[in-house]
């Protein structure tokens, strides 16, 4: 892919040392805007995973390239040293074994970490900042980058508005100074729970809006987004966050480019399945409605459209019989 875009120099910024952990889409695309904001890139990869191979041999994928000067390498304690800030994009099933390797022979004294995906671990129930605190790090470092955005609008110059939280203000206040542009325009977030559950949620619903588009009933999509929402925000109150999150850039937000763009991997996974095709992209909606429906029903939280996706996957109820149940049932009850 050729870009024929620039983002335009900041020389007032201060230039950092920034380090991405993964090399898929979203991570590439991180390299290739941190490179273009001036700052030092390393990337980092696991040799014998096709994505890193591919960026070590060519410098470039489907969706970037990278300059000579992005330093690629498999080595973690390399990568991690040299940082000043460490973006991590990897499947967020796997963030446990990421920071498992991070902090078992790298020191992060002084630096940042962002997650820069959307998901919540099966297993426990996590959000990834927890994790990251699970694994030691002190909350001051952490930050959550959220919002929409795809890598293909932004590399030909297509801005779009974001988000980074934390549980630090200084933390959000710098992480913005060095990440901010005219491409990408940052919100300050104040509500760490809701954006990272928000921000997750958001991909659940893009399967739902998929598999109405594979079934051509994309004039439900309205109603989704209504029921979406809500059920959205009851689990984020009952979590303890602010329920308004559910209603902010993190999650609803985030429904132009999930619920309705030809680049989101979950409408695309889901209008495959619907129409009986297999899509190998990472949808990480999949794994998040595994997840947010064990969190529902631990917290008795009544989330409907996550269960019935859940559902429809874990035991292969054919998508018509899920949906017309799950719009059967809004034409009785008011959960808006």
């Amino acid at each position: 892919m050729s870009l024929n875009y620039s983002i335009p120099m900041d020389y007032t910024r201060q230039k950092i040392k920034v380090t991405v952990v993964g090399c898929g889409r979203w991570g590439s695309f991180l390299a290739w805007y941190a490179n273009q904001l001036g700052h030092k890139v390393t990337v980092y990869g696991k040799s014998g995973e096709i994505s890193y191979e591919q960026l070590v041999m060519t410098h470039k994928n489907e969706y970037v390239t990278l300059p000579k000067s992005v330093d690629i390498t498999n080595d973690l304690v390399r990568s991690i040293k040299s940082a000043d800030v460490v973006l991590v994009s990897v499947p967020s099933q796997v963030f446990r074994d990421v920071m498992g390797d991070i902090r078992g022979s790298c020191d992060m004294t002084g630096k940042y970490l962002v997650t820069c995906m959307k998901g919540i671990e099966i297993s426990t129930g996590k959000r990834l900042s927890e994790v990251a605190i699970e694994f030691g790090l002190e909350k001051w470092q952490i930050a959550v980058w959220a919002g929409p955005g795809h890598v293909q609008e932004f590399t030909v110059g297509n801005p779009n508005c974001m988000l980074i939280d934390g549980y630090e203000r200084s933390t959000i206040d710098r992480i913005v100074e060095f990440f901010k542009s005219p491409l990408i325009r940052f919100y300050y977030g104040s509500d760490v729970i809701g954006t990272e559950i928000g921000a997750a949620a958001k991909n659940v619903m893009g399967i739902v809006a998929g598999v109405l588009d594979g079934m051509n009933l994309t004039t439900l999509k309205g109603a989704l987004m209504a029921r979406g929402s809500r059920e959205v925000a009851r689990l984020i109150e009952k979590l303890g966050g602010n329920p308004l999150s559910a209603y902010g850039l993190c999650h609803i937000g985030d429904y132009e480019t999930t619920l309705f763009s030809q680049h989101s991997h979950n409408r695309m996974w889901g209008e495959n399945y619907a129409r009986g095709k297999k899509y190998d992209k990472l949808a990480e909606g999949v794994h998040t409605a595994r997840a947010m429906s064990l969190l529902a029903d631990k917290h008795n939280v009544d989330m409907p459209i996550t269960s019935a996706v859940n559902t429809m996957i874990l035991d292969k109820i054919p998508p018509r019989t899920v949906m017309e149940q799950l719009f059967d049932r809004a034409l009785k009850e008011d959960l808006v």
